[in-house]
């Protein structure tokens, strides 16, 4: 196996660290040399691509990798990597073998607290949602024009280390708000990375949730966290009166419980089903803090 990750950011590296071993190399790309550190403490080879422009270097790697992962979000209405590369992905990847696309499952909109799964219709409401379907169609699209098995991973809200509610409240921003009837499923970055690895070793195609087994309300999991941390949760804010940001709120405006019966109908076992195992876990191993390699 021959890895090009596109987007080496938090999930790209976790996805690395956890492929290193079975790659005979993983590159991946970064919008800054700055980061480059960063990537090769992941196993990563790293190179430019900031969205136009890229490292000499990277069309070479790439007419030799044997599978892709796509982790950079749209650009507006366009896919970045499929606007400079959907040509040379066609012509000139002879070897390549896997596609892996990340989305979100914010494609499928809001269900009222319903349960979707990958057969539910999308109905995006927001524009980056909109955006992300558009990806998906184009990138399954180019995957059967090559012959090519295309995987479409929807993911959940991320965490792990570095990034949690029990290093939120160790800084003092975590928040308890309470918004009647909200739930949100979740996902550790270590089970984003063991799923594309799944998928990618069983040359899978289609689309796949990549959730947790439980939808919970979000001041659930910040309690948890204080409970797990021995300190005393933050108050309940009511959702009428939190100050939120125009694309947080757009998030709790939809809520769903999304289903992950298919990825564990191909064999695949979460290594953190729901956030309790996560979150202690983390806590038990002192690897809340700091992303590995950070």
């Amino acid at each position: 196996m021959r890895l090009m990750i596109f987007g080496a950011g938090y999930s790209g590296r976790a996805i690395a660290r956890h492929m290193r071993a079975e790659a005979e190399w993983i590159a991946g790309t970064t919008r800054a040399r700055e980061n480059f550190d960063r990537l090769r403490a992941a196993g990563i080879e790293p190179l430019v691509f900031d969205g136009e422009t890229s490292d000499p270097e990277l069309r070479e790697r790439l007419s030799q990798a044997t599978h892709l992962v796509v982790s950079i979000a749209p650009k507006g209405a366009a896919d970045p990597v499929l606007a400079a590369f959907a040509d040379f992905v066609r012509r000139d990847m002879p070897e390549l073998a896997w596609i892996g696309y990340l989305s979100t499952i914010g494609v499928y909109g809001d269900h009222d607290g319903a349960w979707v799964d990958e057969d539910t219709a999308p109905r995006p409401v927001s524009p980056r949602s909109v955006a992300r379907v558009a990806a998906e169609e184009a990138w399954l699209a180019l995957g059967r024009e090559r012959s090519v098995p295309a995987a479409i991973l929807r993911l959940s809200g991320i965490y792990g280390p570095g990034r949690n509610a029990l290093l939120n409240l160790s800084k003092g921003t975590a928040r308890r708000l309470v918004k009647r009837g909200q739930v949100f499923n979740r996902i550790h970055v270590a089970d984003i990375a063991g799923a594309t690895a799944h998928l990618a070793r069983g040359a899978r195609d289609g689309l796949f949730n990549i959730t947790d087994d439980e939808p919970a309300p979000p001041q659930d999991v910040v309690e948890f966290a204080a409970e797990i941390m021995g300190v005393a949760p933050p108050p309940e804010i009511p959702f009428a009166e939190a100050e939120l940001t125009p694309m947080a709120r757009s998030f709790w405006a939809e809520t769903k419980r999304v289903s992950n019966a298919r990825i564990k109908a191909t064999g695949y076992r979460f290594a953190y089903p729901d956030y309790r195992a996560a979150l202690t876990g983390l806590w038990r191993d002192g690897a809340w803090d700091i992303e590995p390699g950070a």
